[in-house]
């Protein structure tokens, strides 16, 4: 059951992948830091996540080998690598386009799992599978394509930017509204729902993400 719970999308796929596409039903806050490099390209992006408390306490019933109530070292590190093998399908939650092309990831080399305050923290960075110069438009962002997980980024500071030369470019946080998405989108997402029912493609338009034009 524990790896069922963080097998799927959305990191616990507790319903049908059809209910799980409807509305979120996990919570987490998230921050994104994007690195670059001395070569003048995207270095890394840096990820920390807090879920909401309910989730968080579902994990510690699945994990708690010793019935302690929390979460021991060893079994946050079998959290952190339960989430490392399953969500690699899903890019880490990761969205990328470099000059309105997709960018995958490379697999993370470890997720950090803690537990404070009755809250769940992954904390986990990863890279670009292609190098990606700091030139034209460039857009990052964290969503579950699913839409079974609500990756919130409380305030903008929470995507940043981070080195000298990705902090000379100009940077802006958007945050879609989802009225105006479907507007702008409404003679393709029929169409795009038949090709991708599970709406991995599409769900992207409707992620917080901060574009950087260099």
């Amino acid at each position: 059951m524990k790896t069922r719970r963080l097998a799927m999308a959305g990191l616990a796929m507790l319903l049908s992948p059809t209910l799980a596409a409807a509305h979120p039903h996990i919570f987490a806050e998230a921050r994104l830091e994007i690195v670059s490099n001395d070569k003048g390209e995207i270095g890394e992006l840096r990820n920390v996540w807090r879920f909401d408390e309910m989730f968080s306490a579902s994990v510690v019933l699945d994990f708690d080998k010793n019935a302690n109530a929390t979460l021991d070292p060893d079994e946050l590190q079998e959290v952190g690598q339960t989430v490392l093998e399953s969500l690699a399908e899903y890019d880490y939650y990761t969205t990328i386009l470099d000059n309105g092309k997709s960018v995958k990831v490379n697999r993370p080399d470890k997720i950090t799992v803690d537990y404070k305050d009755n809250q769940l923290l992954m904390m986990f960075a990863v890279t670009p599978a292609e190098a990606m110069p700091l030139k034209g438009k460039l857009s990052f962002g964290v969503y579950d394509p699913t839409m079974y997980t609500a990756m919130d980024f409380p305030t903008d500071d929470d995507l940043t930017v981070i080195g000298d030369r990705i902090e000379a470019c100009k940077h802006k946080v958007v945050r879609p509204d989802p009225d105006e998405v479907l507007a702008e989108n409404k003679d393709t997402l029929t169409d795009a729902f038949w090709n991708d029912p599970t709406g991995t493609n599409m769900s992207k338009l409707f992620a917080t993400r901060i574009e950087i034009t260099c």
